[in-house]
């Protein structure tokens, strides 16, 4: 190692032409920065796993929406930590006070400073836990928030992370200066951003129909993809909490691999009481998502003191943790604050216990100075840690809180936070995003909301994961078939059938040298096609379930018909699940006729109805 670097810090003589104040506590060498960034490199990949679990808990409809807010919040939320936050919260210029940091603006030390390499990772490290507080808000927000409006909310959500941020980890904050101890951000990540969650959904107001028909959950959209989002915050939280410690070197090592098993230890016993939980609620029927929020809740639990506690200890806080969890989600539902995720139980409350656990259970990491020399109630410390902390929780809650309700009320003024009743039943992906998917109701709501609609846009959306190009061959097979019917004969096509829609002149075969088409009267490709023609179009026939067919589209039988729905067989429901879905493909357009008989109907039962085309 070049001995301009020690163990302590960057404190040679030699080593003073920076522009750039580091922390304190940031004093790193070469194996810290190393275990900094790499620390780094996979708390981002928590990204992956919020996006998954908070797409897999929406509906389908609007999954696609859900991730692209979780974008949204490292593009804009980590530029603007970028040109403030991190002076927010941790700048060292001489108007910082105990409320706020300043300097440190628009961090760039340029080549040559001497301590280049030891910023840039703390930023880094810094600025994944930042994009972090930002993503826990968008689950609670999910599926009825205008797009466009939470992108400004999560440019400005910065500053309801960083200045909390500062008061416990800046050595310019209040609560720093208190000695309040959070390791790795039980108060500032997971309890600011469960608060800031919280106040929007109360903010916000339920989804249409929530709580209808109860308190009950509702339907997952896609439990595999939550429950895998779960393992992989899983493994992003080792490096969450152990990358904490700052470093390696002297005794960090030691307490790095502690925080680790702890924080494992701690989800054992979150992930214990959840299954004891959701088998006793449910009658021996486990739910994913009490599991899921089990396991969330504790190790948000343990994250505060990660490497203050003993195993049994770390059993007990994430046991207790998980019990927070479950019982604050039951009591937000009860109140009607809707959030879809759980964010503001799993982060909001299990962070307050999180924080106010080191108060009564931490041990003083000899020689490390995390505690001040302080011990929790519990280990003999008496009561000021536990006072600290407690009052900590209360200053952070509240800040989250107040500040998020402030902000969405101002950007309210300036656009509408909560989307259009319309385009919240449609679905964001398919209003925000023109992705529309089948089979999820999409084009059922579409035909309700149609006499109400401005436009004809939405029908024109295909749905995802169709080939429009596709598509266009067919329908000028189908085009071409019907003007050559040939009575039941086989109907060969020639290249005019491939011709784009847009253009007479343009034919397939001209579209690159090796894409050539046949022209032979009996080729195999003609004949395919026909068989497909002669499929769709065909007149009755048994299909393979017995149902009867009538220009391609399915009918459904009369043994069938008049039954109730509980009456029908595995049989019958499986031959009417499979009419369904073939109705749904072959359901025509919607097209401008539609919409002139619509007019003429509304005009007669509801003369004043006004109409934007």
């Amino acid at each position: 190692m070049d001995p301009n670097w020690t163990h302590v810090g960057l404190r040679s003589p030699n080593l003073t032409n920076t522009t750039v104040n580091l922390q304190e506590n940031f004093e790193i060498d070469l194996e810290d920065t190393n275990w900094i960034l790499t620390s780094s490199f996979i708390i981002f990949t928590m990204q992956t796993g919020f996006g998954m679990l908070e797409s897999g808990c929406v509906s389908i409809k609007n999954e696609a929406n859900i991730m692209m807010k979780n974008m949204a919040d490292i593009s804009l939320g980590g530029l603007t930590y970028w040109i403030f936050g991190y002076g927010l919260s941790f700048g060292e210029s001489s108007y910082s006070n105990p409320f706020v940091g300043t300097g440190d603006f628009l961090l760039d030390p340029p080549v040559g400073d001497a301590l280049m390499g030891p910023v840039f990772a703390s930023f880094l490290f810094q600025l994944s836990f930042a994009t972090t507080a930002t993503t826990i808000v968008s689950g609670a927000m999910a599926e009825r928030c205008n797009f466009k409006a939470y992108c400004v909310f999560s440019f400005l959500n910065t500053i309801v992370y960083c200045v909390p941020a500062g008061w416990v980890w800046g050595s310019h904050g209040f609560l720093n200066q208190l000695g309040a101890v959070d390791i790795a951000g039980s108060g500032p990540v997971h309890l600011v951003g469960g608060s800031s969650a919280f106040a929007s959904a109360l903010m916000l107001g339920p989804r249409l129909g929530r709580y209808a028909r109860g308190t009950d959950p509702l339907p997952l959209g896609n439990p595999v993809n939550a429950a895998m989002g779960t393992f992989v915050l899983w493994w992003g939280w080792l490096a969450f909490n152990s990358g904490s410690t700052y470093g390696v070197s002297g005794a960090k090592w030691q307490y790095a691999a502690r925080a680790a098993v702890m924080t494992m230890m701690g989800s054992f016993g979150g992930g214990c009481f959840g299954l004891l939980f959701t088998l006793i609620k449910n009658k021996g029927k486990a739910e994913v998502m009490e599991l899921i929020n089990s396991i969330l809740g504790s190790l948000v639990s343990i994250t505060a003191g990660c490497f203050l506690y003993r195993a049994w200890e770390s059993l007990l806080i994430g046991f207790i943790g998980a019990g927070v969890a479950s019982a604050s989600s039951m009591l937000f539902d009860r109140l009607r604050v809707d959030d879809p995720v759980g964010a503001s139980a799993v982060h909001g409350a299990c962070g307050i216990w999180g924080v106010i656990a080191v108060g009564l259970f931490a041990d003083n990491p000899i020689p490390m100075e995390t505690t001040n020399g302080r011990s929790g109630l519990f280990k003999g410390g008496g009561w000021y840690l536990l006072g600290v902390q407690s009052l900590t929780a209360v200053c952070l809650a509240a800040w989250g809180v107040l500040v998020t309700m402030l902000l969405l009320w101002l950007i309210d003024r300036v656009m509408p936070i909560r989307m259009d009743p319309y385009n919240e039943l449609l679905g964001a992906d398919l209003t925000e995003h023109r992705i529309r998917h089948g089979q999820v109701g999409v084009s059922r709501a579409v035909s309700a909301l149609r006499p109400f609609r401005r436009s004809s846009s939405m029908e024109e959306v295909g749905t995802i994961g169709i080939n429009t190009g596709h598509g266009l061959v067919v329908e000028k097979i189908l085009k071409a078939n019907k003007r050559n019917e040939l009575d039941g004969k086989p109907q060969t096509y020639t290249n005019e059938a491939f011709v784009a829609a847009d253009s007479a002149s343009t034919s397939y075969k001209n579209n690159g040298l090796l894409n050539k088409r046949p022209n032979g009267n009996g080729d195999q490709l003609h004949r395919t096609l026909d068989s497909m023609i002669d499929e769709i179009n065909g007149g009755k026939r048994e299909t393979s379930k017995g149902a009867r067919k009538n220009n391609g589209v399915p009918v459904i039988p009369d043994e069938i018909k008049g039954k109730k729905f509980r009456e029908l067989t595995v049989t019958e429901l499986d031959e009417l699940g499979e009419i369904n879905a073939a109705q749904d493909r072959f359901r025509r357009r919607f097209g401008e006729e539609d919409y002139k008989s619509d007019v003429m109907r509304s005009a007669t039962i509801t003369p004043n109805v006004r109409w934007i085309d």
